[in-house]
């Protein structure tokens, strides 16, 4: 029993019957699927836990109802569907089971790459018309080179199944660490060498503003006109239309797709090749993973009743105190910091540093700690990041933060420094909250004040001399991209190393910046693209 006074918990939708015999045990549980909105809303105050999957949404209305909410649980991966922020700010858990398809997703992934290459879907067609055509022809596996795209939980089970193939793993994926790599037995690369090096490429990130067409026409370009291209992740992180025209024009052999940019998908341009073999969203439709996340989403439910903490919660409530109001205005700032380094890094992540000065050192520094780890990790997880499983995503992927704290803090009341160390040298940068916005105020050995805005920031590191900030400034006006925002800094000595960053209302094009990469005197170029 949940404390001396049996709770009560609702269920809306279908969830495994190993999860509802578990929350009878210690709950009182009513299962009521198909309620409209205004139903659930009048209702839901009886309830301290209320359990869905996809199809409820569980709006601000319906949290604000819920007088009793204690937890709000998904049974699955995804959590669209709930208000996040509302229930935060109600002090409510929201929980899913981000491992209940894990195994369901990468076996998926390798069964949609074993029809694609033997050609089973259209061999089985032709069959059932009446064809006996054994012309068909498809490509070993074996000794085949895998990309992986995202070495998280579903990429790495991805990878320890092809290696059962006697596949070549390689992965992109800078924020798992080289331990991690080597357990797997899987090469680390940056992307292009991915992009280059593999016969098959399978993406397993989230879809957010940075991952939005991850893979397009400048990707497909790089990869070998033999290659395919595997998504069962999310739709929108290939480009389907540059996809369509690649497979089209034999720039890319074929592809196998379960996701789509909009589903149901029944009119997507994809469906129209004969190269590409779909599946409706079936990646996480088995018996075994629905058992899964419904025994764990009934644990964790059982648990935040009983007062302890979940396992794996999306958000992470929390009562303010006196330093909140300190610590809560750098969380942002923070976050911007993480997404901004985690983008300049190169090479393979060895450690993470983070040094807190100023007011916010004397402070409980966690949920800095865990915004700066999920700006990191936005275009790598879908799982969010927050103080109480920081500790875990990082074990997990071999991450080792050291965290310092200053009292004194020049110039400034309080600044956050990351330094991140990897196999390609480190990347530094430091940020502040001035007037309640975040502002960068470092980057590697350059000083600056600039307040992150847009879309877009670029990045050139460069010789100081004239004429740089000229050029930089015509390529993008040729290319119609207007700038916000700009400063410039330069080493001691005139004529040595200098950095211009720039924030930007558009993307930077591929062609430009190679462009600007190869430019005299250019350096390095980073284009960030902040996290909205």
């Amino acid at each position: 029993m949940v404390g001396s006074i049996r709770k009560k918990v609702l269920i809306t939708e279908s969830i495994a019957s190993a999860g509802i015999d578990m929350l009878r045990n210690d709950t009182d549980v009513d299962i009521r699927t198909g309620l409209p909105p205004g139903k659930l809303r009048s209702i839901i105050g009886e309830y301290h836990a209320l359990i869905v999957r996809s199809q409820t949404k569980v709006t601000q209305e319906i949290i604000d109802a819920g007088t009793r909410l204690e937890v709000i649980g998904r049974a699955g991966v995804g959590f669209d569907n709930i208000d996040v922020n509302a229930a935060t700010r109600r002090g409510i858990f929201v929980i899913n089971s981000p491992e209940g398809n894990t195994v369901s997703t990468a076996e998926h992934t390798i069964a949609m790459l074993l029809s694609l290459v033997r050609q089973i879907p259209k061999a089985n067609k032709e069959l059932q018309s009446g064809v006996w055509n054994r012309s068909l022809r498809g490509v070993e596996i074996r000794n085949k080179v895998l990309g992986i795209i995202g070495l998280g939980r579903v990429g790495g089970v991805v990878a320890e199944i092809a290696k059962g193939f006697r596949m070549n793993v390689i992965a992109y994926d800078p924020m798992i660490s080289q331990n991690i790599a080597d357990r797997l037995g899987v090469q680390v690369v940056d992307m292009d060498t991915l992009l280059e090096r593999s016969d098959f490429v399978t993406v397993h990130v989230p879809l957010n503003p940075a991952t939005q067409n991850l893979i397009g026409i400048n990707e497909f370009k790089r990869m070998k006109p033999t290659a395919m291209i595997i998504n069962c992740a999310r739709g929108g992180i290939i480009d389907e239309q540059a996809l369509y025209e690649a497979l089209e024009q034999n720039r890319l052999a074929g592809a196998a797709i379960d996701v789509f940019s909009q589903e149901p998908a029944l009119s997507n341009i994809l469906l129209k090749s004969n190269k590409v073999v779909v599946t409706p969203h079936l990646a996480a439709s088995t018996p075994e993973a629905e058992i899964t996340a419904g025994i764990d989403i009934a644990k964790q439910t059982i648990a935040v009743l009983s007062g302890h903490l979940p396992k794996s919660p999306v958000n992470a409530p929390v009562v303010p105190d006196e330093g909140i109001l300190v610590i809560d205005q750098y969380v942002r700032t923070a976050g911007i910091l993480g997404v901004i380094a985690g983008q300049m890094l190169k090479g393979q992540i060895k450690s993470i540093g983070i040094r807190y000065q100023g007011d916010i050192s004397k402070q409980n520094t966690d949920p800095i700690k865990a915004a700066v780890l999920s700006g990191l990790l936005v275009n790598l997880t879908d799982e969010r990041v927050n103080i109480v499983n920081m500790d875990t995503v990082a074990t997990s992927r071999g991450l080792r933060i050291i965290e310092e704290k200053e009292i004194t803090c020049e110039n400034y009341s309080g600044m956050i420094t990351i330094e991140i160390d990897s196999t390609a040298g480190k990347v530094t940068v430091a940020g502040s909250t001035i007037r309640g916005n975040a502002y960068l105020l470092r980057v590697n050995d350059f000083w600056l004040e600039i307040e992150p805005t847009g879309d877009y920031m670029l990045f050139t590191e460069h010789k100081d001399r004239p004429g740089m900030i000229g050029t930089v400034g015509v390529a993008m006006g040729q290319a119609g991209i207007n700038i916000s925002q700009m400063q410039v800094n330069r080493e001691l000595e005139r004529g040595g190393k200098a950095m211009m960053v720039l924030c930007l209302d558009s993307p930077v094009p591929q062609d430009l910046y190679q462009s600007l990469l190869t430019s005299p005197d250019m350096y390095n170029v980073y284009v960030v693209k902040l996290a909205r």
